[in-house]
């Protein structure tokens, strides 16, 4: 049974760091995963806490990036305005998901049907805007002004419903607001690093008395896991969705939706 569940905590992981940046909801996926495969995790954690692991592949692939930014932040406004935008965009994030922790773990975290149907709605969002004819006004996601910053961040919030997907918010948000596909992409990318490193913190916390060897070893395999696919998964999605756009990963949604809709109807 621990192997089972040490190799169910892999599987979750892997899937964590496939899924985490592109538009789709690693949490919305990992919980119906989860279900499924009848594991249980102490205190919900494991699906939160996993999810530093791919914050730390975006960490190793824009290493140079960041410190360019931060190195040159003293004496460069770009740079400075840059960081405050994503701590702007970061900020609702702090106030909600505090004030909303224990509805978000023990009502919407444990509604699979809920999630189901949050991909299957996400999936048609996704495809009508990829569709829409839009203008970026900035390509690049340093050039974000802050009030639109503000706004992805609001955005942001609604994937603390399980489903929505926090990169699918963020993305179709800053497209609605003006930047570019791969901007959109790339901003997502770097408010991930402050909003899962800061929902990491809190959750590990929150459930420290309930944490045991056995659960801290089920998270030590899966944010493994989540590390090493993540990295792969930020190294090409930019080039990807500069050329295709989101389309498919609004069908990926409607499928895995609706097959888990169906799966739970059928009582699995």
């Amino acid at each position: 049974m621990a192997d089972q569940s040490l190799l169910s905590a892999a599987f979750l992981g892997l899937l964590e760091g496939l899924t985490e940046f592109i538009p789709v909801s690693s949490t919305g996926h990992i919980l119906l995963a989860g279900h499924f495969l009848g594991f249980e995790s102490a205190g919900k954690s494991f699906e939160v806490v996993i999810q530093l692991g791919a914050v730390l592949a975006v960490l190793s692939v824009y290493a140079t990036r960041l410190w360019a930014v931060f190195s040159n932040a003293h004496r460069d406004p770009k740079a400075m305005r840059f960081i405050i935008a994503v701590l702007l965009a970061f900020f609702p994030a702090v106030v909600i998901g505090v004030l909303a922790h224990d509805f978000i773990k023990t009502v919407l975290f444990e509604s699979p049907m809920l999630i189901a149907i949050n991909l299957i709605l996400g999936g048609i969002v996704l495809l009508v805007v990829d569709r829409m004819t839009l203008a970026p006004r900035y390509d690049d996601a340093m050039d974000v002004p802050l009030g639109t910053a503000l706004k992805i961040g609001f955005i942001q919030c609604l994937a603390m419903i399980p489903g929505v997907s926090r990169s699918g918010s963020t993305i179709v948000g800053a497209l609605l607001l003006g930047v570019s596909k791969r901007g959109a992409a790339e901003f997502s990318f770097f408010l991930s690093m402050p909003t899962m490193a800061g929902a990491f913190a809190y959750d590990l916390w929150k459930n420290r008395d309930v944490l045991d060897a056995n659960a801290l070893t089920e998270i030590g395999i899966g944010f493994a896991m989540a590390l090493i696919s993540a990295v792969f998964v930020v190294k090409g999605l930019l080039n990807y969705v500069s050329r295709h756009g989101y389309a498919l990963f609004g069908w990926w949604r409607i499928v895995v939706g609706l097959v888990a809709a169906g799966a739970l109807l059928l009582g699995f």
